[in-house]
C-alpha cells in the first residue's frame, strides 16, 4: 500500500502510488506513520532525491517527515521552494529571479519563507489560500484551480492534474479571471525566468 507522504499541488499529503522527482521538507509532520500536521514551519523546501552520500529515514522519531512531488511545477505550487543546500543553484536561480520580478533587494532564505508562508495559508491556520489571477498574466509553470482540481499553466494550454498524474491538455482561456494555486511570489520568480521542472507527461510524452 502507498505511504501518506505524496503532496498534491493544492499542498494536500497523499497516500497515491505516483511516483515522485523531488523530496520535500516541513518538518515533523508524523507520529508514528501517521501524518498528523500539515506543517511544523515556515521552512517548505524541495530536494533532490539524492544528495552526496546521505541516507534520509522515513517515519523516524524526531526526523522531518519525507514528502515526495511528482515535479518542481507541483511542488512550487504547493507552497514549496528550492532547497539552499542540495540545490544551490537551483535556489540561487530562484532567489535572482524573485529579486529581478518583485524589484527588491536579495532576499535571505527566512525572508522568502515568512513571505510565501503568508501567501500560501491563512494566518494561523492549515487552510490554503487560492488567489485572484488573470488568464492572460499567468506563466508556464504555474497551477490554477478550477471546479476544485488543479490545472498546469503550459504555454498555450492547461493541462489537468490528478492523483493518477496529468490528463489531456486543453486550449488555455484567453481572458478571464482563475483562481491561481501557485503562491503569488513564486508566479512572480517565473516571470523573472526560473523555470521549473515539469514532468514529460505534461507534454504528453510517455512516463
Amino acid at each position: 500500500m502507498p505511504m501518506r507522504n505524496r503532496v498534491t499541488p493544492l499542498g494536500e499529503i497523499v497516500a497515491i502510488p505516483l511516483r515522485g522527482d523531488w523530496l520535500g521538507n516541513r518538518g515533523i509532520l508524523h507520529n508514528g506513520r501517521d501524518i498528523v500536521r500539515t506543517h511544523a514551519s515556515a521552512l517548505w523546501i524541495i530536494c533532490t532525491l539524492s544528495h552526496k552520500d546521505w541516507r534520509l529515514p522515513q517515519w523516524q522519531p524526531h526526523h522531518f517527515t519525507v514528502l515526495f512531488f511528482h515535479d518542481e511545477a507541483v511542488a512550487l505550487a504547493a507552497g514549496h521552494r528550492p532547497c539552499a543546500l542540495c540545490r544551490r543553484e537551483d535556489y540561487n536561480a530562484y532567489r535572482d529571479a524573485w529579486t529581478q520580478a518583485l524589484d527588491v533587494r536579495r532576499p535571505l532564505a527566512t525572508e522568502m519563507d515568512r513571505r510565501l508562508h503568508g501567501e500560501r495559508n491563512y494566518r494561523g491556520t492549515s487552510r490554503r489560500r487560492w488567489h485572484p489571477a488573470d488568464w492572460a498574466d499567468l506563466p508556464t509553470g504555474a497551477f490554477v484551480r478550477m471546479e476544485e482540481q488543479p490545472y498546469l499553466v503550459l504555454d498555450d494550454a492547461i493541462v489537468p492534474w490528478t492523483r493518477q498524474g496529468y490528463g489531456v491538455a486543453r486550449p488555455r482561456p484567453a481572458h478571464g479571471d482563475v483562481e491561481l494555486v501557485t503562491p503569488p511570489s513564486t508566479i512572480a520568480a517565473l516571470r523573472g525566468g526560473y523555470t521549473p521542472q515539469i514532468h514529460p507527461t505534461a507534454h504528453g510524452s510517455p512516463a
